[in-house]
């Protein structure tokens, strides 16, 4: 995507295309619920948002604070490391920010039940966290491997009063929690609304998500002119791709680098892996075309990453294009290598990541020693690592 490109960047179109990517690829029954949703959203007055933004201070925390790794920088010998501290948020990710928008929606559509999907859970506990603080019940659809391998989450979900349902179906893992809640909405689409936790999924969920998710973005761009700095690469960890392209999208029209970064699993020449648009093909998930992992018959192709949020077989379409423009940067990074980055930030920072951020980590750690001390890397810290504990425990040594 050249500069000119850039300045004039609006995506997506009226049918929700990105590119080639986007769309709606959904059952009759779920487009008039898809056109009143869109209207509703393309409609919103001032008070929403005043609202909006009102439960994003009180009652989440922001603005989040935009922290320099000195220790870190030091270390790395290169550019200087910002930390975008979305790991502080109430319920402990960005995931939030979301919610409350869409349960905002939902109260305004007269909908009385929400569903929703998640992976590492912090989607879940999100969504269970304003269904109660609104007094809405809420049914959220986990994968069984997750359900085992995230079991605080799962707890913090049922405590705040959800409803989890694991779901037994294919990897067991988020792309099959989707499918069920799909499945849901489909049967109860009258009543309820369903919460989607990342950039996919048809027109409008992918430009709703990032507009209630660039809050981080906006505010780096503030705290960033107020230290009279600038970006010169901003770094997120990917799966679906909420927390990246929340702080890419009011990058897009400046002169900065934009790096997501994959699951590479136990690495992307083998087939245990969720590197979408590394490996992946074009093909329709969730409602959207997108990059997809396939298999040589064209079906969706099982993902994995040591991280359930990254465990996803697809990316945003939104994200799809602007690899496909050139506007941003994709790599993988292993499971082993995110383990290595849990360390190092937890070690040298005082600040232990969440496994998709420590993705992040991990190349932030590479890509820093080959540029400048005058620098500045900005790498969205998406969420905190207590619900990985379990994990840690298992594969990282005490004073390794």
């Amino acid at each position: 995507m050249t500069q000119t490109q850039a300045e004039t960047y609006q995506q997506p179109d009226a049918f929700g295309h990105f590119g080639r990517f986007g769309g709606q690829y959904v059952p009759e029954t779920l487009m008039p619920a898809l056109h009143e949703l869109i209207e509703v959203y393309h409609n919103l007055d001032e008070s929403f948002w005043r609202e909006y933004r009102s439960y994003l201070k009180d009652y989440v925390g922001r603005p989040t604070p935009l922290y320099e790794a000195k220790r870190w920088s030091r270390e790395a010998g290169g550019a200087r490391i910002f930390l975008k501290r979305e790991d502080l948020n109430h319920t402990g990710a960005h995931k939030i920010n979301n919610t409350v928008g869409q349960i905002l929606l939902a109260r305004r559509m007269g909908k009385t039940r929400i569903i929703a999907e998640t992976g590492a859970g912090q989607h879940g506990v999100a969504t269970a966290t304003v269904c109660a603080l609104f007094d809405m019940p809420c049914v959220v659809y986990m994968g069984a491997e997750d359900v085992e391998r995230q079991s605080l989450n799962v707890y913090r979900m049922k405590l705040l009063g959800a409803e989890v349902r694991p779901v037994t179906s294919g990897s067991q893992t988020l792309k099959d929690a989707t499918n069920e809640a799909i499945r849901d909405w489909v049967t109860n689409v009258a009543d309820s609304f369903y919460i989607i936790g990342s950039v996919v999924g048809p027109h409008p969920y992918p430009a709703m998500v990032r507009d209630f998710q660039k809050v981080i973005g906006e505010e780096c761009l503030q705290q960033l002119d107020e230290r009279d700095l600038k970006a010169d690469a901003v770094v997120a960890c990917v799966g679906g791709g909420s927390n990246a392209m929340g702080i890419f999208y009011p990058f897009i029209d400046k002169d900065t680098r934009l790096i997501g970064v994959e699951a590479a699993g136990r690495g992307v020449e083998s087939d245990e892996h969720a590197a979408s648009i590394s490996k992946g093909k074009p093909g329709v998930l969730h409602g959207a075309m997108s990059m997809l992992l396939q298999d040589p018959n064209g079906q969706v192709a099982l993902a994995h990453s040591i991280s359930a949020g990254l465990d996803y077989p697809g990316i945003g379409p939104e994200h799809a294009h602007l690899n496909d423009t050139g506007r941003s940067a994709f790599v993988a990074v292993t499971d082993e290598q995110a383990l290595e980055g849990v360390v190092r930030v937890s070690r040298l920072e005082g600040i232990i990541p969440a496994l998709e951020s420590a993705h992040a980590v991990a190349y932030v750690d590479q890509l820093a020693r080959t540029m400048r001390p005058d620098q500045v890397i900005l790498l969205n810290m998406s969420g905190r690592g207590d619900k990985d504990m379990n994990t840690y425990e298992k594969h990282i040594k005490p004073g390794a």
